[in-house]
């Protein structure tokens, strides 16, 4: 796969790969696409709770649960 950037933009991301410790540019796409699909994957499973009805009440404790399940499955790497 070629991806074609905006010489502004293929700065930017050489510059995070540098700063980032990646070791190349494909490197840091992989790891992009993996938080958006960690992402979609939380997502499509927070709807089918909300759709399951089975959520019991709804209290900052249920999501504080979350926001811990969340910080638990999101890699700690993040891209700057």
């Amino acid at each position: 796969m070629n991806i074609s950037l905006p010489d502004p933009l293929r700065d930017f991301v050489e510059k995070e790969v540098r700063r980032g410790g990646y070791s190349s540019v494909s490197e840091y796409v992989r790891e992009l696409v993996r938080r958006a699909t960690d992402q979609k994957d939380l997502e499509a499973k927070l709807v089918a709770s909300l759709e399951s009805g089975d959520l019991g009440e709804v209290t900052p404790a249920l999501f504080e649960k979350l926001r811990a399940h969340a910080r638990r499955t999101v890699p700690n790497k993040k891209p700057r």
